[in-house]
């Protein structure tokens, strides 16, 4: 039986589905979307998960219509300046996975902002990932060895891990998916080695505080071998 897991990734899943429901424009889907986010972490934190993990904004989601992505990027700005900021006021630590090339200045200024501000929180740690993708981070690893002139000898496991984005963010012990789709879309590739994954029928903004009370119970029932 596993006991409270240490990282927990959501991939936020279903909000154009959820807004198309609904009879909203896709906007009004992200922007329930981010109003459901405080909950869940919220509820992960209370329940002793030490890294929230959070799908935000993938590698490829700049190829969307123009119009969606403005209106994703307004609600990242909306993220740092409200929500993160309560967050980090709470105690909690806030950082950011994924590649800095092409984000708007002031985002990225939003970005290292809050994890100056936050380098000292004790709460949960709150991985954001934005322009993110799995396969990316591995890249940007590779080059951050022939950066610091490792030679072949020297690449290992460790070494790959330790060049990553934030390599003090632990593998995904759990990795949950909203909408009903069943894969990783690029999320956490080297973190998910290991991972249990947990899929849900519904769409991320009708997420709450109790559904993370059940996938945290459900993960207690399961039992990880690691490949024994």
């Amino acid at each position: 039986m596993s006991e409270v897991p240490t990282h927990v990734g959501y991939i936020l899943d279903g909000n154009r589905r959820w807004a198309k429901k609904h009879g909203l424009p896709t906007y009004e889907g992200h922007l329930a979307g981010y109003n459901a986010l405080y909950d869940v972490i919220k509820a992960s934190s209370d329940a002793g998960v030490e890294f929230i993990s959070l799908y935000t904004f993938s590698a490829q989601n700049w190829s969307r219509a123009e119009e969606e992505v403005n209106g994703i990027l307004k609600i990242i700005r909306r993220m740092f300046r409200g929500m993160l900021k309560r967050l980090i006021k709470d105690g909690h630590r806030v950082i950011v996975l994924g590649s800095r090339e092409g984000i708007p200045d002031d985002i990225v200024t939003l970005i290292e902002e809050a994890e100056a501000s936050s380098k000292d929180g004790m709460r949960s740690t709150v991985a954001i990932c934005f322009n993110y993708g799995g396969q990316e981070e591995i890249v940007r690893a590779a080059r951050r060895l022939v950066e610091r002139g490792v030679g072949v000898e020297d690449v290992t496991m460790g070494s790959v891990a330790g060049a990553r984005d934030h390599p003090e963010v632990p593998p995904c012990d759990l990795i949950v998916r909203t909408s009903g789709e069943q894969r990783l879309s690029d999320f956490m590739l080297w973190r998910a080695a290991y991972s249990e994954f947990i899929f849900l029928d519904k769409y991320w903004p009708e997420m709450t505080k109790e559904d993370v009370t059940s996938i945290l119970e459900e993960y207690t029932r399961r039992s990880r071998r690691f490949g024994g």
